[in-house]
């Protein structure tokens, strides 16, 4: 019996991944159009997207070692470039190599105690100077007498510059700046050193707006949405299908789907990642390797981390939450630049892997942004229940259970106590009786989280569009077609008749299943749901439906 491959799960060391033959997906292409030049390069990518990885091989890379490179495209593109030039192969430089992946940066002192440890290293190899006391003078020196020692010019790395400022915004903002100040000092130094280094990278997920951590910074070319990187970390089709066909076909098999229907699986949850208008969908890295490790579709991406100041941004901004599901538009400027306020959620959202592009819309110039996949999606919506509503923080997947459950024992006046119940608990305190609009909204909101997050588990469809259904819930035997409206806007009954006189329901007869009508009004004074109606359509196709058209109240 052949041992199982290996997957790189976790896995962040190019050596490591090599050496101890783990599954490589070949991005050295990638590596190598990067050095033909010096330029400092910045790379903005979600977190968990590899980017570690890429760093660690740009490592090696400059430190020479040619024979973790063996039957890679760099080899040979190495080699025959060195023969052209009539130099060595595999020149070795000085490398600098700077993570903060591994700080905690909730304390004051944290970040001095992370850029202290990292100097210290370096300057054990290349000595100090006694005057060099701030960290950004202490990088100049080690810098400068690295050039001096080596010959060589200095290659520096650096992942995830921003996470100390990830981690305290929204929670410490005092701390925040200070991490910013400090931040933009030490890096400026990439600049004033320019005629001693090689080559620079750094990797984050988020590009802070010009007046913080790169003003000074400005020779730092931004490849986050540049064409020829977009797939440079991530995984992509022909790259999923060329290089993990026996662990798909274990999966499939797992879950009794045959092998296109895996592939489907896969792309719906954790493909769809576009960081160039004409670039081609990636997979997530992280919750692939898991799925096809774990062999069962979950949330593992999301899981890593809950973007709670992000929650609280959208909702300080009375953001229309179901927009983020395919209708944010976003100028170049917007989609590459961040800064730290409520207004301007949304670009964060998209560099942190939450929203991607979907389309160009070239001549206005405009990026429409939307949910990657099923995971981010779900995930993201599983933690704006509770920020909406009295539903317990870690509760939603109960709450959102049992509203399945009800509707699929057909128990549609308990499926509508429990959203009333949800809807009552929606806070007003904020809203007077000029922000109706907002209140509404609100309403629209709680509703909307429900049932899309009922699309888990049941084909749940929420349209806003004038001219459809507001909620369609498709079961094995039954399709349930939901309108609301306030109060002032027309009755439970009004509802109904619009689903009746529209003819919601005739796209759905010819599936045979049993046709359920619910029509519901909002009290505006009651701030809740009034009453609703419901009504089984006689439907001649239907295999489980009688003859009688049956009529209930609900108040």
């Amino acid at each position: 019996m052949n041992a199982p491959r290996k997957l790189p799960l976790g896995i962040q060391s190019f050596e490591k991944l090599r050496r101890d033959r783990y599954i490589y997906i070949d991005k050295t292409a990638f590596l190598w159009q990067l050095v033909q030049d010096s330029n400092p390069y910045f790379l903005s990518r979600p977190r968990r997207f590899g980017k570690s990885l890429f760093l660690s091989t740009l490592a090696a890379y400059f430190r020479g070692q040619k024979e973790l490179f063996k039957d890679l495209y760099i080899e040979r593109a190495e080699e025959e470039q060195a023969a052209q030039e009539q130099r060595s192969a595999w020149l070795e430089y000085p490398v600098l190599y700077l993570d903060f992946n591994t700080g905690q940066y909730d304390k004051e002192k944290a970040l001095a105690s992370q850029l202290n440890m990292l100097l210290s290293q370096f300057e054990e190899i290349y000595g100090t100077n006694k005057n060099e006391e701030e960290f950004s003078h202490r990088f100049a020196g080690i810098i400068k007498r690295a050039y001096q020692q080596t010959g060589k010019q200095v290659v520096i790395l650096v992942d995830e510059y921003d996470k100390p400022l990830l981690q305290t915004m929204g929670v410490n903002e005092a701390l925040n700046e200070h991490y910013r100040n400090t931040l933009k000092a030490f890096y400026s130094v990439i600049k004033s050193c320019d005629q001693y280094i090689r080559f620079a990278f750094l990797t984050g997920v988020t590009k802070f707006s010009k007046i913080s951590i790169f003003s000074d910074l400005n020779n730092l070319k931004d490849i986050s949405l540049h064409e020829s990187y977009a797939g440079m970390c991530g995984i992509s089709q022909k790259e999923l299908e060329t290089n993990f066909q026996p662990e798909i076909q274990a999966l499939a098999q797992k879950q009794g789907l045959d092998y296109s229907e895996a592939l489907a699986t896969l792309k719906q949850w954790y493909d769809g990642y576009l960081f160039h208008p004409a670039g081609e969908g990636m997979y997530n890295p992280y919750s692939l390797l898991n799925v096809l490790d774990d062999k069962e579709i979950k949330s593992y991406w999301f899981g890593t981390g809950t973007p709670t100041f992000l929650v609280n941004f959208l909702k300080e901004a009375h953001y229309y939450i179901p927009d983020l599901d395919g209708n944010v538009e976003l100028d170049e400027e917007g989609l590459q630049t961040y800064r730290a306020v409520a207004q301007d959620a949304l670009p964060i959202l998209f560099q942190a892997g939450y929203l991607t592009i979907k389309e160009y819309i070239s001549d206005l110039r405009l990026y429409r942004l939307g949910f990657p996949n099923n995971e981010v999606r779900y995930g993201f919506l599983h933690n704006l229940l509770p920020a909406y509503s009295d539903v317990p923080f870690g509760q939603t997947g109960v709450w959102i259970g049992r509203f399945i459950q009800d509707i699929r024992k057909g128990n549609v006046d308990e499926f509508m106590e429990r959203l009333k119940a949800i809807i009552s608990s929606i806070a007003y305190d904020n809203f007077t009786a000029g922000n109706l609009k907002l209140r509404e909204q609100n309403y629209q909101t709680a509703v909307y989280l429900v049932f899309k997050l009922m699309g888990q588990f049941a084909q749940a469809e929420v349209h806003c569009a004038t001219g459809r259904a507001d909620c369609i819930v498709r079961t094995a035997y039954t399709v349930y077609i939901f309108e609301f409206k306030l109060s002032d806007n027309g009755s439970a009954e009004d509802a109904l008749n619009q689903i009746k006189k529209n003819g919601y329901a005739e796209q759905y007869k010819a599936d045979g299943k049993k046709i359920v009508l619910i029509g519901s009004s909002f009290d505006e004074q009651a701030r809740t749901i009034k009453d609703w109606k419901t009504e089984e359509l006689n439907n001649s196709t239907a295999t489980d439906g009688g003859d009688a058209m049956q009529k209930q109240v609900f108040q």
